[in-house]
């Protein structure tokens, strides 16, 4: 564990006027810097809340704080920590921090808390990312996944992957360096066989960062279609408010209109687009040019279709057009015309009444199972960041070039380095073997007081 020679202190609270405001100090000298800052009525105790009032410069009391004292290595940072909660007055917690630097304690940088949680071994790297994740969470289904690496359990997923590595690297190293002592070689089915049982789990938690990315950082959804056939009256539905505006006449959509829901706890952005057809109208094609822009980017696309009208060219253009990406097709105004002329071997269909509402549960539970499709078992723990996946991608193929080394015959010297090469990425993945760079750029991103 590594002992930090300064204290540190920072405004742990967001910034702005609330009921209660926080001051963090964590360091050797936390105690002492904020005991003459304060008038206590009992002595600070570790893990026990103590009633103060805060004192100016010259002893006057400024506020009423409950302050609450952790004693290393019981705490966040595994060093001593005292946290002063008062009243949420900018002005107030500003004369705490700099009475607390006047006394001789650092102001943090982002992220310094959790940086030395880290590097005292109070969590690993990928809780500490967890604790970003946890802190950025937009939906309760965000948080519950953070809250799980933030509890170790994409550590607890790695770390026997790890003592198998660890163990094969053992056996080959003992193999060469103790040759003379008739230790054996390891016979080369006996290398692959336990090269692929540590590929297994790694190949399943590089598989979850697709779903796992898109509980992260959300997914896009664009309503497309030709005008008149209800994009935006479906997206006043999916939205549960009229967002959109929808008239009688076609081609009232002549923007891009967002919003952002929560379907199952994952983020969506959803975008409701101009119909697709010829114009010649100047705003109303400006406006389908961005409809066709929003098609190709977007993650999922609904493809809506008129009940009561025969499929158009424009419609078989975008089904073409959308063959290899996530869609669905809804056909919408079913309470007018329940047959759709839509036939069915074509692509799987939705049928909805954007006007009644019928359908529109159906059509939530469709598009998250669109995504859950590459969801893991929830045994799995789930990949969701870039670092995190490039980390297993190289294990994986440093692996892969071990087991080919190793049926082609090369010395186990050679076999060592790719091994090596694979533990080191799945190091990098928990911050055993992290450089300073990486480091930097994790808690960077962090906000003053985390």
């Amino acid at each position: 564990m590594i002992d930090f020679e300064d204290t540190i202190v920072a405004i742990s609270t967001p910034p702005g006027r609330g009921g209660i405001g926080i001051v963090r100090l964590s360091g050797p000298a936390a105690r002492t810097i904020a005991e003459p800052l304060l008038k206590l009525r009992h002595p600070l105790a570790p893990a026990q809340a103590r009633f103060a009032e805060i004192l100016d410069s010259t002893g006057e009391i400024l506020d009423e704080a409950v302050v609450t004292f952790f004693e290393k290595p019981h705490s966040y940072t595994s060093e001593d920590i005292v946290e002063i909660a008062a009243h949420g007055s900018p002005i107030l917690l500003d004369h705490l921090l700099r009475q607390c630097i006047a006394a001789g304690a650092r102001l943090a940088e982002p992220g310094e808390f959790t940086q030395r949680a880290f590097l005292s071994g109070r969590l690993d790297l990928t809780q500490a990312e967890a604790v970003g994740d946890l802190i950025e969470a937009t939906t309760l289904h965000q948080a519950r996944i953070a809250a799980q690496h933030l509890g170790g359990s994409l550590s607890r997923e790695i770390t026997p992957i790890k003592q198998q590595l660890i163990a094969l690297i053992a056996a080959l190293e003992a193999g060469i360096d103790f040759a003379e002592d008739d230790i054996d070689l390891l016979p080369t089915h006996e290398i692959t066989a336990q090269i692929q049982a540590i590929q297994a789990p790694l190949t399943a938690l590089e598989q979850s960062f697709t779903y796992g990315r898109i509980v992260r950082e959300g997914f896009t959804l664009a309503i497309v279609g030709r005008p008149n056939v209800g994009k935006s009256s479906l997206f006043n539905r999916l939205v549960e408010r009229d967002r959109a505006i929808v008239t009688a006449n076609p081609g009232t959509t002549r923007d891009l209109v967002t919003e952002h829901v929560s379907l199952e706890g994952i983020p969506i952005k959803l975008i409701d687009t101009a119909g697709l057809r010829h114009s010649v109208d100047e705003a109303e094609s400006l406006g389908i040019a961005k409809s066709r822009e929003a098609m190709a980017e977007a993650d999922v696309v609904l493809l809506v279709l008129d009940a009561t009208a025969p499929l158009h060219e424009e419609d078989k253009t975008a089904i073409s057009t959308l063959a290899q990406r996530p869609f669905l097709i809804v056909i919408n105004k079913n309470d007018l015309l329940p047959a759709p002329r839509l036939k069915r071997h074509l692509h799987p269909t939705l049928e909805t009444s954007a006007l009644t509402g019928a359908g529109i549960p159906e059509l939530r539970r469709a598009i998250i199972a669109l995504l859950a499709k590459d969801a893991p078992s929830v045994e799995t723990a789930l990949i969701t960041n870039l670092r995190q996946q490039q980390a297993i991608s190289t294990a994986l193929a440093a692996l892969d070039r071990a087991g080919r080394a190793a049926t082609a015959g090369v010395p186990h010297e050679m076999i060592l380095l790719d091994l090596s090469e694979a533990l080191h990425a799945l190091d990098a993945l928990t911050g055993t073997t992290t450089t300073d760079d990486i480091l930097n750029l994790i808690f960077s991103k962090f906000c003053i007081g985390k």
